[in-house]
């Protein structure tokens, strides 16, 4: 049996004095610019440009893009390419990597975008995708279809003339600037043979293609520099763009806003701070999707020179299989509790999950602690203690004393990280 027809391709609802038909399937590749048009639109922006289309075109895949029709129009669209994500433990999971959503602004309220993630999610379920995964324009939106915050991020901000790192920071290496065709080749496969912590995700080559702008579709120009050890080995990257203010008109500040920075480690990742900080004819640095437990603050001689303008939600996942998310998760501590989970958009993960060091089954014994599928993913990630949880009513507890137990199994070492927005 099709998806379009397992799923009930069209559905009927009253709104106000009409009948709404939903007609959700995936679309032909002649539909996808109206879609990212459509997109953009939806964020108060221009349609694409041919050349800006041709960027933008790369995670468009075939059987991967949306849309619901309502009276034969396109309202809405969603769109996902294939990725992975890194758990505690080191498992790596296939994900479908959720974005480009939109809804036509006068086809709102209708049940759009609820049509377009149920059908995306039974067919994430299909395509045997552990996860789905996106970044949220609004937080409020997608917990009802079971997303949860796996990761959060931070943004700093450091004034070049005050932040000083100390003597005996972290360090090594050199530091040296790269051209965007250099840059193309060289930041996927310095990124693939990063360690991968747990947040991580797979760069396919479609977020590359979008995301390097190698063929001089954006006016805003960005830099790129590579970090090399003393080995010789490329261990990683920083690239951001440079806003400046006329002095005539403005302050005369110039700004580097850092958009994408990796490294192997503390060395690298401290020297790569150590060669923006020393960019002549700047005045601050702000780095945006920082990890939270960067150790930042420490390598300078005044840690409030290290000031953190935001701390905000990073990657959201929606477990699509749950037992093999929980399977492929390592715990902590020597107890084991009995978990149930409520999923009404995917009825397959509903049930009991007996979760412990030993491994994960499904059963029947008594529920101990209970949760909708939405608050999964803050605890695979370690996001948050399911005490937490439970003083914010978001986690059930039929048996207390299965709350501490839970709490050592989900504990991690830091902080997952994603820092890849897409």
């Amino acid at each position: 049996m099709s998806l379009v027809k397992s799923f009930d391709r069209v559905e009927h609802r009253r709104h106000h004095e009409g009948v709404i038909e939903h007609d959700v399937r995936l679309l032909a590749e002649s539909e996808y610019r109206a879609a990212h048009d459509l997109f953009r639109a939806a964020l108060h922006m221009p349609a694409a440009s041919d050349a800006a289309w041709r960027r933008m075109a790369p995670p468009y895949e075939v059987g991967r893009v949306w849309g619901d029709h309502l009276d034969g129009e396109l309202a809405g669209t969603a769109i996902a390419f294939p990725a992975s994500v890194v758990l505690p433990g080191g498992a790596e999971l296939s994900a479908a990597a959720v974005t480009a959503v939109g809804v036509r602004a006068d086809r709102t309220r209708r049940g759009v975008l609820t049509q377009l993630m149920r059908a995306q999610l039974h067919e994430t379920w299909r395509l045997g995708e552990p996860f789905a995964m996106l970044h949220a324009s609004e937080t409020a939106i997608y917990g009802r279809f079971g997303y949860g915050i796996a990761t959060r991020a931070r943004t700093v901000r450091l004034e070049k003339t005050a932040a000083k790192l100390r003597a005996s920071a972290p360090g090594g290496g050199d530091v040296r600037l790269v051209d965007s065709e250099t840059a193309g080749r060289l930041l996927p496969e310095i990124y693939r043979n990063l360690p991968a912590g747990p947040g991580a995700i797979a760069r396919p080559q479609a977020w590359w293609q979008t995301q390097l702008r190698r063929d001089g579709t954006s006016e805003e120009h960005t830099s790129t520099a590579v970090h090399r050890d003393a080995a010789g080995n490329d261990d990683g990257f920083v690239r951001w763009t440079t806003h400046s203010n006329d002095y005539r008109f403005g302050d005369g500040r110039t700004t580097l806003r850092v958009l994408d920075m990796r490294a192997a480690d503390s060395a690298a990742s401290c020297e790569l701070w150590r060669f923006l900080l020393g960019i002549d004819l700047a005045d601050e640095v702000v780095a945006i999707e920082r990890p939270l437990d960067e150790p930042l603050e420490w390598w300078l001689t005044d840690s409030r020179q290290c000031r953190v303008r935001d701390v905000y939600d990073d990657l959201w996942v929606r477990p699509v299989d749950v037992d093999a998310a929980l399977r492929a998760r390592d715990y902590a501590g020597s107890g084991a509790v009995v978990l149930e989970v409520r999923d009404a958009t995917l009825p397959h993960n509903e049930g009991r999950y007996l979760v412990g060091p030993e491994g994960v089954e499904r059963g029947t014994r008594e529920t101990q602690l209970s949760l909708d599928v939405a608050q999964l993913a803050p605890l695979l990630f370690g996001e948050v203690e399911p005490s937490t949880l439970a003083d914010a009513n978001l986690l059930a507890v039929h048996d207390p004393a299965a709350l501490p137990v839970a709490d050592a199994l989900f504990a991690t070492r830091g902080h997952a990280w994603c820092g890849t927005h897409f």
